[in-house]
């Protein structure tokens, strides 16, 4: 059964409720994502318990910032796990970039831009020059050219990152919303299919599908609506 291109955060509260969601989203979807929360409580086992209950690739979303020397070791920390994806932050630069890259060379680095939290206001606000389009892709541009194969925007700046990095590069989406749904603590947010129809390979949806009554319907039918 083809499975549609959707990481589930996997914001459990603990780690038997991770392994319940993981078993019931893995039949539809491609990625299961293990965050910061969950990764910092419960350690590798929370990789091994989403893999093993999914079957799905694993995305580890801890957002590495530190000094080039210290991502490098990080990231061989996690070597074991054999993730797909581990995420660094770009504005860390493109030396820290390189670093993961260079320390986990089967693993998709992949550099989050600007966090989908932020609104051009903030962005404004923290001195940031440019719109967030232009922060975002001038960060994925950066990123690329040291190593990285992923890069996580939101879906309002996903073409002009795609036109900016090329067709060779994942590009990763949070701050997916269904019609309808909540936004949350999202501000730049989209569609699942706009997302995928402007350049995404891979949307991450977590609140929509994980707080549903019936977990696996939501997984299934946000993934059927991509299929």
């Amino acid at each position: 059964m083809t499975k549609a291109p959707i990481a589930v955060a996997l914001d459990a509260p603990s780690l038997e409720v991770a392994r319940v969601w993981a078993s019931q989203v893995g039949p539809h979807v491609q990625v299961v994502k293990v965050g910061l929360e969950v990764f910092l409580r419960d350690g590798h086992q929370a990789v091994h318990v989403a893999r093993e209950a999914s079957g799905c690739d694993i995305f580890l979303d801890v957002k590495l910032h530190d000094i080039p020397a210290t991502i490098a070791g990080a990231a061989r920390s996690v070597a074991s796990l054999a993730p797909k994806f581990l995420t660094v932050h770009a504005s860390g630069g493109a030396d820290m970039v390189k670093a993961a890259v260079d320390a986990l060379p089967d693993t998709f680095i992949t550099a989050v831009t600007v966090l989908t939290s932020l609104n051009q206001a903030q962005l404004t606000a923290m001195r940031w020059s440019g719109s967030a389009q232009e922060i975002v892709a001038t960060l994925a541009q950066q990123s690329v050219a040291a190593g990285a194969r992923a890069i996580v925007c939101s879906p309002q700046e996903v073409a002009a990152v795609r036109d900016a990095v090329g067709p060779d590069i994942v590009l990763i989406t949070p701050g997916v919303r269904p019609v309808g749904a909540d936004a949350g603590d999202q501000q730049r947010i989209a569609t699942p299919q706009q997302a995928i129809a402007d350049g995404a390979n891979l949307l991450v949806i977590g609140r929509p599908i994980t707080g549903a009554e019936n977990i696996g319907l939501a997984a299934a039918q946000i993934a059927a609506s991509l299929l």
